[in-house]
């Protein structure tokens, strides 16, 4: 379940309405044109992907060590991500932004957001993650379907998601058959 404050407040029923969408829907509608609209589902989205995630038990270095999530490549986000996770916390772990300039800053994220800008960097990125305890999202076309664990697609105006479970087997992530349900399975086993 959504690790959420206790004391309600303007945040946090979005964050309640977004994830009950999420729950119910899978998908959102956003207006294509509207790219900070856009970035303010993902951000939602990226939150509570990273609660559904079994984290293995050496996936921090302690009880208190934050869960970050890192922005690979240009900050698609703006302050967004930065507004959504502030003051949360996945099973104890506070969670913090962190802008990746370099895949070197990149290691020590449990979420890492692969930004559009780093397309052409994508395979060895993907190769030098490959194996670590790194759940990998981007909106890069074929995201999934190259090896990455889970994609953004927009169709009809509205945000869906893939998961590649062969990725995600990879990596040691297990995630929640509440998510997997509400997104399309994608594999590189046969690839």
């Amino acid at each position: 379940m959504p690790v959420l404050r206790a004391v309600p407040g303007w945040n946090w029923f979005l964050k309640v309405g977004l994830a009950v969408a999420l729950l119910l829907a899978g998908k959102m509608e956003i207006h294509a044109q509207d790219v900070s609209t856009e970035y303010k589902f993902k951000a939602v989205f990226l939150f509570h992907f990273a609660q559904f995630v079994d984290w293995p038990a050496n996936t921090f270095s302690s009880p208190q060590a934050p869960l970050v999530i890192g922005i690979l490549g240009d900050n698609p986000f703006d302050n967004y991500l930065n507004e959504t996770v502030q003051g949360e916390n996945v099973n104890g772990h506070p969670m913090v932004i962190q802008l990746c300039h370099n895949l070197g800053d990149a290691t020590n994220c449990q979420v890492l957001f692969i930004s559009n800008s780093e397309k052409t960097r994508l395979d060895q990125t993907l190769a030098a993650l490959k194996g670590k305890t790194i759940l990998t999202v981007s909106d890069i076309d074929q995201f999934p379907e190259d090896g990455g664990i889970i994609g953004f697609v927009t169709v009809d105006g509205k945000i869906h998601f893939r998961i590649n479970t062969d990725a995600a087997r990879d990596a040691n992530l297990v995630f929640s058959s509440k998510l997997l349900r509400l997104a399309e399975i994608v594999t590189t086993q046969n690839k």
